[in-house]
């Protein structure tokens, strides 16, 4: 959720970064409305305090009176001073229910792209950063079988039976094809043992945790509802994992806190059948391994590119071809500021593959969920820089020059908190990369090589057979 402070004082900004995004008409036209019912609602609050005053004032002159003996006069302060209270009650209401107005709009506005996000109108607009062991001309024939005809194949994938357990876009696997989930997960958990710690949150939540991250009110139509107990089913771990720390204030020496986490997902995929979802390609229920972080504005840059490194070397240490885009200010997820994308190849269905994406949410989630850090000690003039780049916000912000009127250095305590900002990306995705693997590493005999990296998952089995 932006900063309705910033809103108010610099809308034609905001409205600019939002017009980068492409976005609807209505939601710049929502950006005036939050606007003016805030001006309403603070012309509301001053009215509501000046009554306030007024029966504080009235009272202790009821007082007065009453010790003078003048009870006559008292009453009809007392009358007064009631119907002053209804009033101010009134406008209290009237408070409440601006604010609700105001998060409503807030909630279906999505973050303002960092400066250095490359703008673009769509899909195709995706800046192509780096692509490592790609090369269509080194597939043979026996590489270019589709992974569902492979495991159907190999009896390690049954789509069929999952269909008729579920419906399409289901996924049943079975024998090596399971056991080949099951080590993806554990391969995913243990190379970020290093750094992230595990946590195994609930796969069902409240409306106001799918809320915090941005997935509702907006992506109504993509979640599983759970209606009778009014409950969420996650579309990514991400979703549990920021409101961990919901309506919290942590110190800053705890920043950057590095989580990491395995579940299901579920994702309400649109979409007919088709070569385009035939398989694993969509499906409404997965595995994925997500990593999360949360820290301080100055801290964003570093953790962003770990996330990366670490989703990116994930696929490369599985000898899988992948790209890395960086995406389009259009083709940004409504809580982002910025966002790289990690493709594979899978030459069976000869498509690029999306398995992760590493986002910088600056603190649009975290103003959301209310989650809060109290900075340290520090110089005054380290105070100035860490406001500064707070009130900016992005990686792009963190490079600018330090506040020019911070030049004293005697060390104070701010108590004054942020918010945090927030990351998060697939540390890998299971699906698709499964899909790649039975592609990438067919055999001319129909068997699959398994990569050498989850051979120690497999209890040492080499081939699918």
């Amino acid at each position: 959720m932006l900063d309705l402070k910033e809103i108010r004082t610099n809308a034609d900004g905001v409205k600019a970064a939002l017009a980068r995004r492409n976005v609807e008409r209505f939601i710049l036209e929502d950006i005036d409305k939050a606007i003016a019912i805030d001006e309403s609602r603070r012309k509301t609050i001053r009215e509501a305090e000046q009554l306030r005053a007024e029966i504080n004032r009235i009272s202790s002159d009821v007082g007065v009176m009453m010790r003078e003996g003048k009870q006559s006069e008292a009453f009809d302060l007392r009358v007064r001073s009631r119907m002053l209270h209804d009033e101010a009650s009134a406008l209290e209401t009237e408070i409440r229910v601006n604010e609700i107005q105001i998060r409503e709009l807030l909630l279906c506005i999505p973050n303002i792209p960092a400066d250095d996000c490359p703008d673009g109108n769509a899909e195709k607009d995706n800046v192509v950063l780096r692509v490592s062991g790609y090369d269509e001309g080194s597939y043979m024939e026996h590489q270019r079988v589709p992974h569902y005809d492979v495991g159907e194949a190999l009896g390690i994938l049954d789509m069929p039976r999952a269909v008729r357990m579920s419906g399409a876009m289901f996924a049943m696997f079975r024998g090596l094809g399971a056991r080949l989930v099951r080590a993806l997960i554990d391969y995913g958990l243990d190379r970020n043992r290093d750094a992230y710690e595990e946590v195994r949150p609930p796969t069902l939540v409240h409306t106001e945790t799918m809320t915090s991250t941005g997935h509702l009110p907006r992506f109504l139509q993509e979640a599983y509802q759970i209606q009778y107990d009014y409950l969420w089913a996650i579309p990514t771990a991400e979703v549990p994992l920021t409101s961990m720390l919901q309506g919290e204030i942590v110190d800053e020496s705890e920043l950057p806190m590095r989580l990491m986490a395995h579940t299901s997902c579920f994702r309400r995929e649109a979409g007919a059948a088709g070569s385009k979802t035939r398989g694993l390609l969509r499906v409404h229920e997965f595995d994925k391994v997500e990593l999360y972080a949360f820290c301080t504005p100055s801290q964003a840059s570093s953790v962003h590119a770990d996330i990366l490194r670490r989703a990116e070397s994930a696929i490369s240490d599985l000898g899988l071809p992948y790209r890395v885009l960086d995406l389009c200010t259009s083709d940004l997820g409504i809580a982002s500021a910025r966002t790289f994308d990690i493709e594979v190849y899978a030459p069976g269905v000869d498509r690029w593959l999306e398995v992760s994406s590493v986002s910088w949410c600056s603190d649009y989630q975290a103003r959301r969920a209310d989650i809060r850090y109290r900075p340290k000690r520090s110089t005054q003039g380290e105070q100035c820089e860490q406001v500064e780049r707070c009130e900016q916000g992005g990686v792009a912000a963190q490079n600018k020059t330090t506040h020019k009127n911070a030049t004293q250095n005697k060390p104070t305590q701010n108590k004054a908190t942020r918010m945090v900002h927030t990351l998060n990306g697939s540390g890998l995705a299971v699906p698709r990369v499964w899909a790649a693997i039975v592609e990438t590493y067919r055999n001319r005999d129909g068997s699959v090589t398994v990569p050498e990296v989850l051979r120690p998952y497999m209890g040492g089995v080499t081939t699918i057979r």
